[in-house]
């Protein structure tokens, strides 16, 4: 087991930033694709963003130009930057890492969810 830890979520007022960062440890030997993914009440599980071993990035249409994803390989670590946020209430912040192992096994991780509330 590879357990991701989440951070850096909270309250922000509209138009705020933030950033959330997500760290996995233990039995690994490479982090593939990372990514990003939430949950708003109501609505479906979305992936928001994603990054590949060459940090070539995707974003979902709803966020793209308010948010960055990034990596640093050394500490098998993906970020988010949030900006211009909207207020939309309180989305959970999923973040999600394709991971080979020791054995060469490749397995896909989540974290445990980070809150982020957008109001005033």
């Amino acid at each position: 087991q590879v357990p991701l830890v989440e951070s850096g979520g909270g309250l922000v007022e509209p138009g705020g930033s933030l950033r959330l960062s997500c760290k996995a440890s233990g039995n690994l030997f490479s982090v593939l694709t990372m990514a990003w993914h939430r949950q708003a009440p109501g609505k479906q599980h979305e992936l928001v963003a994603r990054i590949n071993t060459r940090r070539s990035a995707n974003y979902a249409d709803s966020v793209r130009g308010r948010l960055t994803i990034s990596r640093d390989n050394a500490k098998n670590t993906v970020s988010l930057e949030l900006n211009s946020l909207k207020p939309e209430g309180t989305d959970v912040y999923y973040c999600y890492e394709q991971i080979r192992q020791n054995d060469m096994k490749q397995s896909e991780y989540w974290g445990q969810g980070t809150q982020v509330t957008v109001s005033s």
